[in-house]
């Protein structure tokens, strides 16, 4: 992982973005957050410099991240989840601008924060940025769309694709527990997994089976879970997870083990280090999540892009 050591006071056009509606706290907490984020800015960074951007809606993402672009900003500091970052870094993509990125975590489960090691109180947040360091992160891109963390198609999607997006702000982490409980009874409580994904990895033509796929890009699932060893968000590798069992008990062992950290201790689930994935499945059309997000279909086109972005953290 290749390092670069910065001096954050030479940057000479730098936006901070507030999304207000990412994750659950309420309302003055976020904005109070936000203010002392942006006053510690602003006196570090010098007059001028810093411009400052509420985002009020995620239509919204995508026209003031194509301003960024056009603007030319060094530096691009998102307050918010990692729905937000994603949304906001798949414009970069697209327009093959790279600024510096930073993020104060205020999303539901803050994945790219959390391997980051970014604090969550705004002074000790700055006194960490204000050191420089500047660490690479791959991207990866499903189909058309950008992850930063994980991509999944199955269980895990279904569950995702059934929450919705007030539940996931009044309930946060819960919401995806009540979705899993109901999916159970929904799916596995009379019968077995009926859905069956076929992988490929690195063209090897092999097509693998599974019952459900989740293809790590960063250290942590589903917000404390390590799923696999040697995941990282600065390398430049995918980890693919294929769970072959369809049968209840199969998915609450997987569920067992992922919470103990403890995946790699079942044999039966296969976990592949590699650069491109093609997953089909046996439904047209199959939610695949990004993120958190289920934002693209089966079949599915996974592989890691060129170049990593760069975050201050």
């Amino acid at each position: 992982m290749l390092k670069e050591r910065l001096d954050i006071r030479k940057f000479k056009k730098v936006i901070a973005l507030f999304n207000p509606s990412s994750g659950r706290q309420l309302f003055s907490d976020k904005l109070s957050k936000a203010n002392e984020v942006h006053a510690l800015l602003r006196k570090t960074l010098g007059r001028g410099v810093l411009r400052e951007m509420e985002i009020n809606s995620f239509v919204e993402v995508r026209r003031i991240a194509k301003q960024i672009c056009d603007e030319n900003y060094d530096w691009v500091i998102v307050i918010g989840g990692d729905g937000t970052l994603r949304a906001i870094t798949e414009v970069f993509v697209e327009n093959h601008k790279f600024p510096y990125m930073s993020v104060f975590p205020g999303g539901t489960v803050n994945l790219v924060a959390k391997e980051l090691m970014v604090p969550d109180d705004p002074e000790k947040w700055l006194k960490k940025i204000k050191k420089g360091v500047a660490v690479p992160v791959w991207l990866g891109k499903a189909n058309k769309r950008i992850f930063l963390t994980v991509a999944g198609i199955g269980i895990d999607s279904m569950v995702i694709e059934g929450v919705t997006e007030t539940e996931k702000k009044l309930f946060s982490k819960f919401a995806y527990v009540l979705q899993g409980t109901e999916l159970v009874k929904r799916e596995l409580l009379w019968k077995d997994w009926q859905y069956k994904f076929n992988v490929m990895i690195d063209n090897d033509g092999i097509w693998r089976d599974a019952s459900s796929v989740i293809v790590a890009k960063s250290r942590y699932y589903a917000g404390k879970f390590s799923l696999v060893e040697g995941a990282s968000l600065s390398s430049p590798k995918l980890h693919v997870c294929l769970f072959p069992g369809d049968k209840k008990l199969d998915f609450l062992r997987y569920l067992a083990l992922i919470a103990a950290d403890a995946l790699d201790y079942d044999k039966s689930v296969e976990i592949v280090e590699a650069k491109t994935v093609k997953i089909k499945c046996d439904t047209h059309k199959f939610a695949a999540e990004l993120d958190g997000d289920c934002l693209v279909t089966s079949p599915l086109s996974i592989s890691l892009l060129p170049d990593p972005i760069k975050f201050i953290s």
